[in-house]
């Protein structure tokens, strides 16, 4: 059986049942005003936990990071529908609980639920305790934004081969004949006489040109790598934050007001 003590630190734990599965995360203890005992808990079940059901604790126990109930998640889920914001159970709503769950008050052992006290039934446990002090503590969530790095893609360098033409001029020169005639005078009249006085020859002059010539040859001309800059810009994040109001009902006047 779970005890007083252990009932705030049921709030916020997973609802399990016998064989393992997550049933929904607990959102209220209700206790036995008399006794103080732990009676029910409400766990959030459906779509996104949008929905609570009251669960027995007759036949609960405590496991690790938790509660444990002989109860299926579908069975509870279907349990009747009580407004768990009232902050009791009136008698009829607590018999329509326990005959679903097929309990008997026997079972329960809450004959002092009835009894008479301003019409209400178990309280709503706070995190604070309804046992310890005169005060009810307001929670709420809030917002932590902070970064993570991902992955967001890759660079790379590639090198490859590209072929351009490239047109240069380069000057080349080349041999053209001429022909010279000279006088005779002292100075050559030797070598004038020195052949026949009639005969026939050739004289051969070998002529010569400049061709361009090609030669490639492979020179470093720049290095190249990656690096990275870190720009910083602002981003806005939505998202929605819950917290807990509280409210007094006056019973004899029924006005509430929030505060």
């Amino acid at each position: 059986m779970i005890t007083e003590t252990q009932a705030p630190e049921l709030i916020g734990r997973d609802l399990t049942s016998t064989n393992g599965e997550k049933i929904g995360r607990i959102g209220q203890v209700f206790l036995d005003e008399e006794s103080g005992r732990p009676e029910w808990v409400t766990v959030h079940t459906g779509l996104f936990g949008k929905n609570e059901s009251f669960v027995p604790l007759a036949d609960a126990s405590v496991s690790d990071g938790g509660c444990t109930v002989p109860y299926d998640k579908s069975r509870i889920k279907d349990a009747p529908n009580i407004d768990v914001n009232a902050g009791h159970l009136s008698r009829e709503e607590e018999g329509r609980l326990y005959q679903y769950y097929g309990m008997s008050y026997s079972q329960s052992d809450t004959d002092s639920l009835y009894a008479d006290n301003g019409g209400r039934g178990s309280n709503g446990h706070d995190t604070s305790g309804p046992n310890t002090d005169d005060a009810m503590t307001r929670s709420e969530e809030r917002l932590n934004v902070g970064t993570r790095q991902e992955e967001t893609g890759r660079a790379r360098l590639r090198k490859y081969i590209v072929t351009e033409n490239v047109t240069t001029t380069v000057p080349v020169s080349h041999e053209e004949v001429r022909m010279e005639r000279e006088p005779i005078t002292d100075s050559n009249i030797g070598s004038a006489m020195s052949g026949p006085d009639l005969s026939e020859e050739e004289h051969e002059v070998v002529l010569h040109a400049e061709k361009p010539v090609i030669d490639k040859e492979v020179t470093p001309v720049e290095r190249v790598r990656l690096d990275t800059d870190t720009v910083t810009e602002n981003r806005t994040v939505n998202e929605a934050v819950r917290k807990e109001e509280i409210e007094m009902v006056d019973d004899s006047s029924s006005n509430k007001r929030k505060r």
